[in-house]
């Protein structure tokens, strides 16, 4: 599902009037979402799951068919754990 289907789907299952009210919707969610993630909070939604950034360490390895070495560096990545709701939301759909 691509952003324009998200967006028609949050319309009808958001009982937004305008397509470009569920747009202007997910726009803002997404961009708080960006926001907090970026000063280092975290965003938990109770039964869907948390938002929040995570260290990771750098790695090094060998490049194939040479003897060159290379170390990536230390970064904050985004990272999603689903809710106990989610999870079992999407365990019954399977059935």
């Amino acid at each position: 599902m691509n952003k324009a289907e998200f967006v028609d789907f949050v319309k009808d299952a958001g009982d937004y009037s305008t397509k470009k009210d569920a747009e202007t919707a997910v726009n803002a969610f997404v961009a708080a979402v960006e926001k907090a993630l970026s000063k280092k909070q975290s965003v938990e939604l109770v039964g869907f799951g948390k938002f929040e950034t995570v260290l990771q360490k750098g790695k090094s390895g060998k490049v194939p068919g040479s003897s060159k070495t290379y170390k990536t560096a230390d970064k904050m990545v985004p990272k999603f754990k689903p809710g106990k709701g989610l999870k079992d939301q999407v365990a019954k759909a399977k059935k």
